[in-house]
C-alpha cells in the first residue's frame, strides 16, 4: 500500500480559508463515506484530521492508484469548502509515504503546531481514527500509521522536554488578558461553548480568581455541567446579545459554522458599558466572532492566528528538545517504511503459498493413485519427493538457462541465495587445485 496526506494548515492557509474546510467531529464519518463513494472504484482507506490549525486527509491505496487519487481528493476537499480545486491547491501540501508518516508523527508530537508541544492534538487525532473506523474507511495501513503516531508522540513526551513548559492557547489567552487588565480578580469572564478548549481556558482563568465567570452554551445542560465545576453561571446562547455588556473578557470556541457574536451586538454592548474596553478571544475555526468586531476602538480581539507570536517565545526555549524529538521521529519513520515494504511483499508471498499448495496437492493426488494401483510405498514417496523438487527448481533453472552475460551472473547470485544460502563460488577460487 501507498500513503499520502493532503492538507492545509496555519502555515499554508489564512484563518478564513481554514475555517471553510473545518469538520465538526460528527461530520467526519459522513464525509469519509461520501469521499469513498465518489472514488468507489479505488476503494481507498481514508481519515480526516480537523483542528483549528489544520485539515488533513490521509489516504492509503494500492501504489498503482495512489497518485491518481491525489487530484480527485483535492477536488473533493475543495468542493467541501466551496472552492475550485485550483484555488485550494495554492494553500495545500501533498506528502507521500515516508514524508506522510514523518508529518503525521510530527503533528502527533506537537512539533507542527502553533504551540510547540501542545498536547490537545493527540485527542483530535484519536477522534480522526474513531471517525474513520465508524465510516469503515480505517484499514490496516492507516491504523498502523496512526497507532505508530501515538507511540512516537508518547516517546517524545516522555523522553524529551518538548512539552514541559508549553504555553497553550489557554495560557496565552490569560497572559494577554492580564496585560490589558491590571488585576484579573476585578474582571468578569464569559466562556462561549463547553468543549475541551473552553474547559482548558476556564481552568486557567479560574486559577486567577476573577470576580465572575459564566458559560454560555447552545445546550444549557452541558453548559451547567461545566459551569458547576468552576462555580460559574450558566447562560443560554440565545441570551448573549443582552448579556455581552456584563463581561470584560469573552472567550469563544464553538463548532458553529457561522459567527454567533456579531458586530451589532458588540457595538450595543460597548455603548451600554460606556466604552469600557472588552477583551475578546475567538478560538473557533470557522470564526465565532465577526472579523469586523476587531475594528472597534474599544475591543481587543484575538484569533488563534494572533496567538502564534505569544506562544512562539516558549517554543524557542525548547529547540534543543526538538532535535531530540526529530531523532525519535526519524526512527519511527524508518520502522513504518520497513513495515510498508513488508506489506508490499504480501501479495507475492500469498501467491507463492498458493502455488506451493497446488503443487503439493497435485503430487499427493498422484501418489494416492500409485498406491491404489499397488505400487510400493518407497517408490511412491520417491516419486512424490522428486516431483515436488522438480517443480520447485523448474523456474529457477529455466531463468538460469535463458539468461546471458552479466544477467546470468546476477540470476546465479539470486538463485544461490534462495536455494543454497551462499554466494556462487568464483571460478578463480579453483586456481591451483
Amino acid at each position: 500500500m501507498s500513503v499520502f496526506a493532503l492538507g492545509l494548515n496555519h502555515q499554508t492557509a489564512p484563518l478564513d480559508i481554514r475555517g471553510r474546510f473545518a469538520f465538526a467531529p460528527e461530520q467526519l464519518s459522513p464525509a469519509l463515506r461520501g469521499f469513498r463513494e465518489q472514488l468507489l472504484r479505488a476503494m481507498p482507506e481514508a481519515a480526516i484530521l480537523s483542528t483549528c490549525n489544520r485539515t488533513e486527509l490521509y489516504v492509503a491505496a494500492d501504489p498503482a492508484r495512489s497518485r491518481e487519487l491525489v487530484r480527485p481528493a483535492l477536488d473533493w476537499l475543495a468542493a467541501h469548502g466551496g472552492l475550485h480545486g485550483d484555488q485550494l491547491q495554492a494553500h495545500t501540501y501533498v506528502l507521500e509515504n515516508r514524508e506522510a508518516a514523518r508529518h503525521a508523527f510530527r503533528v502527533a508530537s506537537g512539533l507542527d503546531s502553533m504551540v510547540l508541544g501542545e498536547p490537545q492534538i493527540l485527542g483530535q487525532m484519536k477522534q480522526a481514527v474513531r471517525g474513520a473506523d465508524e465510516a469503515g474507511t480505517l484499514g490496516t495501513t492507516l491504523h498502523q500509521l496512526f497507532q505508530r503516531s501515538f507511540s512516537v508522540a508518547k516517546e517524545v513526551r516522555t523522553s524529551t522536554e518538548i512539552g514541559s513548559h508549553s504555553i497553550s492557547m489557554a495560557a496565552a489567552t490569560v497572559r494577554l488578558a492580564s496585560q490589558l487588565f491590571e488585576d484579573l480578580r476585578d474582571t468578569r469572564v464569559l466562556f462561549v461553548g463547553a468543549g475541551e478548549m473552553i474547559e482548558l481556558v476556564a481552568t486557567h482563568f479560574a486559577a486567577r480568581e476573577p470576580k465572575l465567570m459564566a458559560v454560555a452554551n447552545r445546550t444549557l445542560e452541558r453548559g451547567e455541567k461545566l459551569a458547576s465545576r468552576f462555580g460559574a453561571q450558566a447562560l443560554r446562547l440565545a441570551d448573549l446579545p443582552t448579556r455581552l455588556q456584563d463581561f470584560d473578557i469573552i472567550v469563544s470556541c464553538t463548532a458553529s459554522s457561522l459567527p454567533i457574536i456579531g458586530l451589532g451586538a458588540v457595538e450595543r454592548a460597548l455603548k451600554a458599558r460606556k466604552r469600557r474596553p472588552m477583551f475578546m478571544v475567538d478560538l473557533a475555526v470557522p470564526r465565532d466572532i465577526e472579523p469586523e468586531v476587531g475594528q472597534l476602538s474599544d475591543v481587543y480581539l484575538y484569533t488563534v492566528d494572533d496567538l502564534t507570536e505569544v506562544t512562539r517565545t516558549a517554543g524557542e526555549k525548547r529547540l534543543a528538545a526538538v532535535e531530540q524529538a526529530e531523532t525519535i521521529i526519524d526512527a519511527g519513520v524508518q520502522s513504518f517504511a520497513h513495515w510498508l515494504d513488508q506489506r508490499a511483499s504480501v501479495p507475492l508471498i500469498q501467491a507463492l503459498n498458493r502455488q506451493a499448495d497446488d503443487w503439493r496437492a497435485g503430487e499427493i493426488a498422484r501418489a494416492r493413485k500409485l498406491l491404489a494401483k499397488g505400487n510400493d510405498i518407497d517408490s511412491v514417496l520417491e516419486a512424490l519427493s522428486r516431483g515436488l523438487t522438480q517443480k520447485m527448481l523448474h523456474g529457477a533453472l529455466a531463468e538460469l538457462h535463458a539468461s546471458e552475460g552479466s544477467q546470468r551472473h546476477q540470476t546465479a547470485e539470486v538463485v544461490s541465495r534462495l536455494f543454497l544460502r551462499q554466494s556462487p563460488r568464483d571460478p578463480a577460487d579453483d586456481t591451483g587445485r
